[in-house]
């Protein structure tokens, strides 16, 4: 147990979130997603998990140490609904006030198309899986800077 650092994260995603750089993209995934064949073909060619937290509740975690893109519109996304792309799922509707909540307003999450989101995360550099078991819990996260302290 470490002070100030979130105990649902565990190690191997701290080290992971820690070595990624700006602009790498950090995939979490519901129970549902093929996380472990796509996870092989990222960076880090390994499945993290988070399997005992909902999708919101690791994203809370998750954010609590990753800022997120500034620079760019694809900061976060979200996996779109087949057959009704403006759809927000329950799911995705708390992740998104999760955003909110880190981000201290609102910045709206871009739809990913589903077979889009795939190649996405393959070219991710890590795959979190969830125990998120709501269909259309998949997001992405695009890590931002730190400023300096003025």
């Amino acid at each position: 147990m470490l002070k100030g650092i979130d105990n649902r994260l565990n190690a191997e995603v701290l080290a992971t979130l820690r070595a990624m750089g700006h602009g790498d993209v950090v995939i979490v995934a519901d129970t549902n997603f093929p996380s472990d064949s796509v996870a092989r073909a990222t960076v880090t060619g390994k499945l993290l998990r988070m399997e005992n937290l909902t999708a919101p509740q690791a994203v809370n975690a998750i954010l609590s140490v990753l800022p997120l893109d500034t620079f760019v519109p694809d900061f976060a996304g979200r996996m779109e609904v087949v057959g009704a792309p403006t759809e927000v799922p329950p799911v995705q509707a708390a992740v998104q006030a999760e955003i909110d909540r880190a981000e201290g307003h609102h910045r709206e999450m871009i739809s990913i198309e589903r077979f889009a989101f795939y190649d996405m995360a393959r070219k991710s550099y890590a795959v979190i899986q969830t125990g998120e078991r709501r269909f259309y819990g998949c997001f992405m996260f695009r890590k931002g800077v730190i400023p300096p302290e003025a």
